[in-house]
């Protein structure tokens, strides 16, 4: 089961990064404003740290997800990696918007794993 905080976390780190952006013209106006990309990169490291926690049943159930980008995007963030600035686009607009559909999608079916926190 998966506690209903990890859920909330994400969704929240989620729509915080899509609102950052809504206001930005591109890709480089995003990495040319240091406290923008700062913010959006703590939101997908709090993500990707999420993700990282998820037990092995709901990973099964969500095989669609690129595990292997958030763990690669995680480790660049934790270890401030550089040059970065694929990952962290790809993270923006693939692994969030694919990720929140995937969740928001087992919810639905699986509406007990996200009702429960331990």
């Amino acid at each position: 089961m998966i506690a209903r905080m990890q859920y909330l976390i994400l969704q929240n780190s989620g729509e915080v990064t899509t609102s950052l952006l809504a206001e930005l013209q591109g890709e480089d106006e995003l990495f040319a404003s240091a406290n923008t990309l700062a913010c959006v990169e703590m939101h997908l490291l709090r993500m990707a740290q999420t993700l990282a926690h998820w037990p092995e049943p709901l990973r099964l159930r969500l095989v669609q997800l690129d595990w292997h980008g958030w763990g690669r995007l995680q480790g660049l963030l934790e270890s401030d990696g550089q040059p970065r600035r694929e990952e962290v686009w790809y993270g923006i607009h693939a692994l969030v918007p694919a990720t929140l559909e995937l969740i928001a999608q087992l919810r639905q079916k699986e509406p007990a794993w996200f009702e429960l926190d331990f």
